[in-house]
């Protein structure tokens, strides 16, 4: 059975849509629910998803309900674009975390105060240091911190968008399958 490079476009760009927004939505639920307060790499590491998951979702709307096989292709290649660097930010920060190089000297300026602690306490505050791994999982010896698992997600996700952008024509029995 040969699917139509739209077909395969379309579950991509779901797959990378739902991905990304699973992905910040878990960010989101470390820092409110948690109490994972973020550095200002961390920021700077969920802007590639709040570009990327309306492009993914661009690419979506143009393969399934459009049929646009084209505007999904180039949508889809935004996309991987989106990803490969949010991957890249994702193993620069997880690197200058293990100390393997150096990052940026203004790391721990940045972050986001809980306002529901007294306003004492929201003046002493400081933001955390970009060099310092606040959770890994599995554990804390070996395992990846935000930035690492960032990273994976990334990577991930431009996998998948790339594989979707690059879906071409099959021919079966000598006839083209779009």
């Amino acid at each position: 059975m040969t699917m139509s490079s739209t077909r395969v476009r379309t579950i991509a760009a779901a797959i990378c849509l739902t991905l990304a927004v699973a992905t910040i939505a878990g960010a989101w639920g470390f820092e409110l629910i948690g109490r994972y307060i973020p550095c200002k790499m961390c920021l700077a590491e969920r802007i590639p998803y709040y570009t990327g998951i309306p492009f993914a979702a661009a690419a979506l709307v143009a393969a399934a309900l459009f049929r646009a096989d084209l505007a999904a292709r180039i949508l889809l290649f935004v996309v991987f674009g989106i990803f490969v660097w949010s991957a890249y930010q994702g193993v620069f920060h997880a690197g200058f975390e293990w100390k393997w190089w150096e990052g940026p000297t203004d790391c721990g300026i940045g972050g986001t105060i809980d306002r529901t602690l007294p306003l004492a306490e929201q003046l002493r505050y400081h933001a955390p240091s970009c060099d310092t791994a606040v959770w890994r999982f599995p554990n804390a010896e070996w395992g990846l911190s935000f930035a690492g698992w960032n990273a994976v997600a990334s990577t991930v996700i431009a996998g998948v968008a790339l594989y979707g952008a690059l879906a071409r024509r099959r021919i079966v029995g000598g006839a083209a399958y779009a």
